[in-house]
């Protein structure tokens, strides 16, 4: 029975996952996160908020007054996470596009507010449905304790990884949809069922026009962020023929914005999804921002998106069939963050799509497979029908459970 996810905790889930890599809140910079960011294996870097020094003198008060109590306001807090797509955003908004360069030199809180309710710390031994209900109540992460008992950790307590003499790691909506899809026996009585029957399809979708300039969809980027969702882009009808995807623009690098700046949506989809655009897109590109006198931007291209940085590859003639045919099979060489596993393996910005008539464990699979967090919807017209997200999901679980309740003290 699904009761009895009762018997596991959040530690459960987070046997192997890799420390996080950090920035403290109070230093950083914007250009601090991009390069600790592009350095990492992962798209994000957290944010902690650390007073060592308050600890310190603490603890001296605490000496003079005779009094051991331990104050958790002196302690490290992890604060929030940044990614690419918060950079790519803060670099389109209308005060940045004059300088880029000097944006980048703006503190973090810039971007993220200390008070945020997006992540939140959880002891190793916090259940897995506690767990369930801080996600669906809001947070994006849960930040958990690495327990090890190795003493060569143990006696290591200082680096870039540690606070509060730990190591910490993320816990996603992902790794719990995976932890209950490998235990998904316990939820026989739904996993079979429809997506539509369950009423999990979200109809208020996000979307922009193929033909919109991509700059009408930086609104509807940043909330898809926050969503664990994706943009669609839609023609003239309404049918969804791709996507703009933050789980693909985790992969990229701040070069995007001039790209947001410049493009139609259209091209922006194709622009990120195929690790950057032919010769003749950057040509349209730097025209573009000399006649919008964007000049920082263009600074953000730099040399490297010359003709010369381009790469022939042969095997993208085919792929690359949307863009003019005196260039489709050219690729730039130094947008090789877009080919990170963030980026789904499928033609050009090909939405991830279900029928309404798919059953919940399938569209689970079909998420996981694809690494994102969402499935769109669609009849057999191929007319949108909605999205269907991990956090729905965990609706629907945390709901079953809150039934298996019931009935034990009926």
């Amino acid at each position: 029975m699904a009761i009895s996810l009762l018997n596991y905790a959040v530690s459960d889930l987070c046997l192997g996952k890799p420390a996080l890599n950090s920035l403290p809140y109070s230093t950083s910079t914007i250009a601090d996160a991009l390069s600790a960011i592009k350095a990492s294996q992962h798209n994000f870097i957290s944010i902690w908020s650390c007073t060592h020094h308050l600890i310190a003198d603490k603890i001296r008060d605490n000496h003079n007054n005779n009094n051991n109590n331990n104050n958790h306001n002196y302690e490290c807090e992890c604060v929030g996470k940044l990614c690419m797509v918060d950079i790519i955003c803060f670099l389109c908004k209308e005060e940045n596009l004059s300088s880029p360069s000097s944006a980048l030199l703006s503190p973090i809180s810039a971007i993220i507010s200390k008070d945020s309710c997006l992540v939140k710390h959880v002891d190793p031994s916090t259940s897995l449905v506690e767990a369930i209900d801080l996600i669906v109540q809001g947070a994006q992460n849960l930040v958990v304790p690495i327990q090890t008992r190795s003493t060569k950790v143990s006696r290591r307590k200082h680096g870039p990884s540690f606070h509060n003499g730990r190591e910490y790691c993320w816990l996603t909506q992902e790794d719990v949809i995976q932890f209950i899809l490998s235990r998904i026996s316990l939820f026989s009585s739904i996993a079979n069922l429809s997506v539509k029957a369950l009423g999990i399809i979200r109809t208020e979708i996000l979307t922009v026009d193929y033909h919109a300039p991509a700059t009408m969809a930086l609104e509807v980027i940043a909330r898809s962020l926050g969503e664990h969702a994706s943009v669609g882009v839609v023609d003239e009808d309404g049918s969804l023929v791709g996507e703009i995807s933050p789980f693909t623009l985790c992969g990229c690098d701040e070069t995007v914005s001039a790209a947001i700046m410049t493009l139609s949506s259209g091209d922006l989809m194709s622009y990120i999804d195929w690790g950057g655009p032919p010769e003749d897109i950057v040509k349209l590109m730097k025209e573009k921002l000399k006649e919008k006198k964007l000049e920082g931007l263009l600074e953000i291209l730099g040399d490297d998106y010359s003709s010369d940085a381009l790469t022939y590859s042969s095997s993208d003639d085919e792929s690359m069939s949307s863009f003019s045919s005196s260039s489709s099979s050219t690729k730039l060489a130094r947008y090789n963050r877009s080919w990170s596993y963030s980026a789904r393996m499928v033609k050009k910005a090909e939405a991830i799509v279900c029928h309404p008539k798919s059953s919940l464990i399938a569209v689970m699979i079909q998420a996981i497979a694809h690494r994102v967090n969402y499935v769109w919807v669609m009849e057999d017209d191929y007319s949108v029908e909605g999205i269907v997200t991990f956090h729905d999901m965990l609706h629907v679980f945390r709901d079953h459970i809150e039934s298996m309740f019931e009935e034990l003290g009926a």
